[in-house]
């Protein structure tokens, strides 16, 4: 029998940024697992589903806990993906668990489900809705997140899918959503479809995608300069695509380019590849689940447009923007161009101008700024 605080111990977020105040484990993993631990001792063998384990911590914790086999985990993100299974691999518990995506597979009979509770409520309510559809009648659902991101709305849109919905006590500025009796649904409400008139676009966007189906402010402002990114760019990449607006407004606009819409949310890819075939684009836009381009090849894009995240997981930390530079810097060709929108404050023109090159600012509105770096030129010291 493996113990748990062993496992949890061991526990690294590995590939994503790792840094003293960024964890593997937290106090709300800590908390799902001991709510949960009756009904994960209860269900068994082949009944237990985990959505959304930051890095292993509940899926490997109620492993260790209840010697459980057949564990069906879905994750959105890649790196908690392939964080889990490098810390499965570590502790001897690859063969316990399946990863899958959202739907039948991942939720049928399943009696028990632990969840990290998302930020959007779009992404809580698609994830609700598939549970609701998809899981046991009898399912018990233990979700769960930290004081400061939890709010009444929650309940709400929980309560859309389940009969009973209560908040447990709280811990280490933890808490609980505990649901059960799964109501009978309708036709999926997910994925939704937006049109944006003033830029002639059709958006698909699933419920954990990133702005859903509208146009974030940030990458409005980048699309205005799409006309005078690299004229010539023949491979271009949209790094974080999210939905795809600009993957396909590039691919409408210069109908010679090719475009790689890279992200690592599965919601995103999902929409993305929705969202470039009801535009008619999906012939020059190939779609990747990556992190951050780690499976692209040197040298190969003379084009990357990026409107990067300022925040890792909860946290304000500035790492996964600047992991996205160091890539751009490595997948750019001599002379290819990043294009990138940024908040001001964040300052991120010395480290492209670092990771990339000559980094010039092209335009400046009251909350963002965006820049063009050019692979392999630098400014004269």
């Amino acid at each position: 029998m493996v113990e748990v605080e062993d496992v949890l111990s061991r526990l690294r977020r590995y590939p994503d940024v790792e840094a003293v105040n960024l964890y593997a484990v937290d106090a709300a993993d800590r908390l799902l697992l001991d709510e949960a631990a009756a009904a994960l001792a209860a269900a068994g063998d082949g009944r237990v589903a985990v959505i959304d384990d930051g890095y292993g911590a509940l899926t490997l914790g109620a492993i260790a806990a209840h010697d459980l086999h057949g564990v069906r985990v879905h994750q959105d993100l890649l790196t908690g993906e392939l964080a889990l299974a490098n810390n499965a691999r570590a502790v001897g518990l690859a063969d316990r668990y399946t990863a899958h995506e959202l739907g039948r597979a991942l939720l049928s009979e399943a009696a028990v489900v632990l969840w990290r509770l998302p930020r959007a409520l779009s992404g809580l309510a698609e994830t609700a809705d598939a549970i609701a559809r998809f899981a046991a009648p009898g399912v018990q659902v233990f979700a769960g997140g930290r004081d400061k991101y939890l709010t009444p709305a929650m309940n709400e849109v929980l309560a859309e899918s389940f009969a009973e919905v209560r908040a447990s006590r709280g811990r280490q500025k933890s808490r609980l959503l505990l649901a059960a009796g799964p109501k009978v649904v309708g036709e999926p409400v997910f994925p939704v479809r937006n049109r944006l008139d003033d830029r002639d676009l059709e958006v698909v966007a699933h419920g954990a995608a990133f702005s859903g189906s509208k146009l974030d402010i940030g990458t409005r402002f980048l699309l205005d300069y799409i006309k005078r990114m690299k004229p010539d760019a023949r491979d271009a990449i949209d790094l974080g695509c999210g939905t795809g607006i600009l993957a396909v407004a590039l691919a409408k606009a210069r109908p010679g380019i090719v475009v790689t819409a890279t992200d690592q949310s599965a919601a995103a890819i999902a929409s993305t590849r929705a969202t470039a075939e009801l535009n008619e684009v999906a012939e020059r836009i190939r779609v990747l689940r990556d992190d951050a381009m780690s499976t692209v090849p040197d040298n190969s894009a003379d084009l990357v447009l990026c409107n990067p995240p300022f925040h890792v997981g909860a946290a304000v930390h500035t790492g996964s923007a600047i992991k996205m530079f160091q890539q751009a810097g490595r997948v750019l060709r001599p002379g290819g161009e990043l294009w990138t929108v940024y908040n001001t404050h964040l300052n991120y023109r010395g480290v492209m101008e670092r990771l990339v090159g000559k980094t010039d600012v092209m335009g400046r509105n009251r909350k963002f700024t965006v820049t063009r770096s050019v692979r392999g030129l630098h400014t004269e010291r």
